[in-house]
């Protein structure tokens, strides 16, 4: 199980962010209580984390370009690898004192995630894969759950839906879908959904009109490599990475989610 040294690099990156994202976590229960609140602070805290994983990367990979999720598109003089960056999925949780966030950090090759890392910091969970190289987590190997019947599914709709229709619509499709015999959990940390798919922790996450492509991408990948597929919910942008609707799952339950999903 050899690392390659662009995941080493990705992995470094991630664990200096943690660090400090872990220090700032540590102070958000005193901010609960203040009048203003922690708002101003985990947005701090959120570019602190993206300067950091910026720094560590384009030290170690100068000609790459980087998508991130506060400072946007930095072209690279390479022309086709490019890292996407997310440096705090689950802001909401963060805010509030719960501990399921995370960094996402995919590598992209001529529009193609080849690499991916997702690190839980309060877990210590370090999920990671490689095109053709296989999904892990720490050294333990990934594969997706075996359920052909979908029985724990997650979803994140009422966290990215942040205009008022998407939020409504996105209610309607829970309520829909929870009708179903499916337990449908929203952890609120998309990618940590995606890593918990290919763990096998849960069978199946979805979400509609909210990820972004540092949501997505790092995720992708790791599903993918643990057997399990990922599918864009828009038939206008077939590449689940580029869509703002996605379901990943195993392979067992994934037309059958496909319609579900589509028909909620």
């Amino acid at each position: 199980m050899a690392i390659s040294a662009n995941l080493n690099i990705m992995m470094q990156a991630a664990e200096k962010a943690a660090r400090s994202l872990l220090r700032d976590f540590g102070e958000i229960e005193q901010l609960q209580v203040s009048v203003k609140g922690p708002g101003d602070f985990v947005t701090a805290a959120d570019k602190r984390s993206e300067e950091i994983i910026y720094k560590e990367l384009s030290k170690a990979r100068p000609s790459f370009g980087f998508l991130m999720e506060e400072t946007g598109d930095v072209k690279g003089a390479d022309g086709e690898h490019r890292f996407i960056i997310d440096p705090l999925d689950g802001t909401h949780n963060f805010m509030h004192g719960i501990p399921h966030w995370n960094i996402s950090i995919g590598l992209e090759r001529n529009n193609e995630v080849i690499a991916g890392v997702i690190y839980d910091p309060t877990r210590n969970e370090m999920f990671w894969a490689e095109k053709g190289y296989g999904a892990f987590m720490q050294k333990k190997r990934l594969r997706v759950s075996g359920r052909a019947e979908p029985t724990m599914v997650g979803s994140c709709m009422f966290y990215s839906s942040r205009a008022q229709n998407d939020w409504e619509e996105g209610t309607k499709d829970i309520l829909k879908l929870q009708q179903l015999p499916l337990g449908v959990r929203q952890f609120g940390a998309f990618a940590l959904d995606l890593a918990y798919v290919a763990a096998g922790r849960l069978d199946a996450c979805f979400e509609k009109n909210g990820p972004k492509e540092w949501d997505i991408a790092a995720g992708s990948i790791i599903v993918k490599e643990a057997g399990g597929y990922i599918s864009s919910l828009d038939p206008k942008q077939p590449n689940p990475v580029y869509s703002r609707s996605v379901l990943a799952s195993n392979a067992l339950v994934h037309q059958n989610m496909l319609k579900l999903v589509k028909s909620a």
